[in-house]
């Protein structure tokens, strides 16, 4: 007997997924995504918990776990992750094109053609999966559809705030009278005014994201490897000192004039601070990716795109940083 996932969930959630599905443009069962997101955590969990035990042995099989379990919940934020990525990439598409598709629907309706088969008419190919929805509008005007009901409909297929504002017009225009062609170009004109603004306030912007991309990406990790390495150079010192002379640290401490001076080793180990660094690394360029990608594009959802290359970019600069000081240090230190 086949389980069926969607029974596992709440049905808020399943009303959840299915609207995101729906937004997305993903023709997936709301099963078939909770399946992927159950059975794909449940094996994150287990490969990275086993794959722990089995490589650094059974007494670290609480971290294991604690591991599994922050790797299954990564899987989950990814899996939604690329949902919103989806959502946010179709409403832009369509914030893009929709402008030519008004002009066009209004220069059929100048024509004499009416309202439906020029929405119909204006579908262009170029138009990708915007066309199919329209077309699907037509299908259901066609069959008996009221217009509001069908532009609501086309409305809810997107997150686009430009599309439903316009739909929302155009019903207000069939319901209370009014030049439906002056009102579509006139929208036309309108949102080609605000993605040029927008544009606009981008370009004013750059410098910031110039500069909140050098510091996350190469700032920060340059910074990172720097004292990564100096303080492993640093506790190689100090052993190679306690090693040679273990009393002669306190026989300095007590002999010294000056009471604040009491040279000790460092306390932070360089195993902690190199973990602490690649945290601290990727959480700064994935964060910086999405800051740049608002201030670009008005949207953070698009700036996930570029999360992992600008963690590859920062993490490659930061081992570059750590090599190449490493070698500096090491040939003065045997000088």
């Amino acid at each position: 007997m086949a389980v069926v996932f969607e029974r596992l969930v709440s049905r808020n959630l399943v009303r959840f997924i299915s609207s995101e599905l729906d937004l997305a443009g993903i023709k997936m069962s709301v099963d078939a995504f909770i399946r992927i997101a159950i059975v794909g955590s449940f094996a994150v969990l287990v490969l990275v918990s086993f794959g722990l035990v089995l490589y650094f042995g059974t007494g670290v099989t609480a971290l294991a776990s604690v591991a599994g379990l922050s790797a299954a919940a990564m899987y989950g934020v990814v899996l939604y992750a690329v949902l919103e990525y989806m959502i946010d990439k179709r409403k832009v598409f369509v914030d893009d094109i929709l402008p030519d598709y008004l002009q066009l629907t209004s220069a059929n309706i100048r024509s004499g053609i009416a309202l439906d088969k020029a929405l119909i008419g204006a579908a262009r190919p170029e138009f990708k999966y915007f066309r199919d929805d329209v077309l699907l509008m037509g299908k259901q005007l066609y069959a008996g559809e009221t217009m509001q009901n069908a532009l609501s409909a086309l409305a809810g297929r997107y997150k686009s705030v430009q599309l439903k504002r316009t739909t929302r017009m155009m019903v207000e225009a069939l319901r209370y009278g009014g030049g439906m062609s002056d009102i579509l170009a006139q929208l036309a004109k309108d949102l080609r005014s605000q993605n040029t603004m927008h544009k606009e306030v981008a370009g004013q912007l750059f410098m910031y994201t110039i500069f909140i991309v050098f510091a996350s990406v190469v700032g920060a990790p340059v910074l990172y490897g720097l004292t990564n390495k100096m303080i492993s150079i640093t506790d190689g010192i100090w052993g190679s000192i306690l090693a040679t002379s273990p009393g002669a640290l306190n026989t300095f401490s007590q002999s010294s004039t000056i009471s604040f001076l009491k040279p000790h080793p460092p306390t932070i180990l360089p195993g902690q601070y190199y973990i602490f660094s690649i945290i601290a690394i990727i959480v700064i360029s994935g964060m910086s990716a999405i800051i740049v990608s608002a201030i670009t594009f008005n949207g953070a959802v698009r700036g996930l795109r570029n999360v992992p290359i600008y963690i590859i970019l920062a993490l490659a600069i930061f081992y570059v940083v750590s090599f190449v000081i490493g070698n500096l240090f090491s040939a003065v230190i045997v000088k």
